[in-house]
């Protein structure tokens, strides 16, 4: 009997656990939507430390859910990084169960839809995302800044997957020679019947798996060889290879 109950409970854990990963796959918020907490508020609260990546939390106002602020220095080079970013169907390679990605719209580089799908164990109901990814940088300090926005009503929903619609996300790249330092900040407040103090201890594992994974994923012969493009105000506008 103990042993059904673990079995049970493991289980679960493991249900619960990949719908976390969906919940922080990036999103963010319509405007109407509560701003995310400052990366320098004193209230942040270390929570896990692996190797290089530094996870801290904070309760965020009217929300059962904590926020996450997630900081790296990446071994990798920011252009790489960005060329990552910059694939619409890069997230299927870094995000922690994402299945499906790509771009639909005429966007461009600074402002830009994508629609992206996790996979979720049985019998939770897998999440797709549509986002409005916006991306901003300044050639004076290399910092390149981008904020990725739910925007749920842009594509018809699916009724084999849950939308998810409320969700703040912040990435922030700053290059250190030929490493990067990476911060990434979210709250999430999922749809659904989950216990906010069950999420929050799950959370913290989310993006140390990720920025593990990006960091591999960045040193890759796919993403070398790419340089950035300012324009005469010195603002970022795209990506271009090197030529040989």
């Amino acid at each position: 009997m103990r042993k059904s109950i673990a079995h049970g409970i493991k289980g679960w854990a493991s249900v619960l656990s990949g719908l976390v990963c969906a919940l922080l796959v990036f999103a963010v918020a319509a405007s109407a939507r509560a701003e995310l907490p400052s990366e320098s508020d004193e209230a942040w609260t270390l929570r896990k430390e692996a190797d290089h990546i530094r996870v801290y939390t904070i309760e965020q106002p009217g929300s059962s859910f904590k926020a996450f602020k997630a900081v790296a220095v990446l071994d990798a080079p920011i252009e790489n990084l960005m060329a990552v970013m910059a694939n619409p169907g890069s997230c299927v390679e870094w995000v922690h169960n994402c299945t499906e990605s790509y771009a639909f719209g005429d966007g461009v580089f600074h402002d830009r839809f994508a629609y992206s799908v996790n996979d979720m164990p049985w019998p939770v109901t897998d999440r797709d995302y549509v986002l409005r990814i916006r991306t901003r940088g300044d050639q004076a300090s290399g910092e390149i800044v981008m904020d990725l926005n739910a925007m749920p009503d842009q594509r018809a929903e699916n009724s084999s997957r849950v939308r998810v619609d409320r969700s703040d996300t912040l990435y922030r790249f700053t290059p250190e020679g030929e490493s990067t330092r990476m911060v990434w900040v979210q709250h999430t407040d999922p749809n659904g019947a989950l216990p906010g103090w069950l999420v929050n201890s799950l959370l913290v594992d989310i993006p140390v798996r990720s920025m593990e994974a990006l960091e591999r994923v960045a040193n890759s012969k796919k993403y070398q060889g790419y340089q950035l493009v300012y324009d005469e105000q010195g603002q970022l506008t795209g990506l271009r290879m090197n030529k040989p």
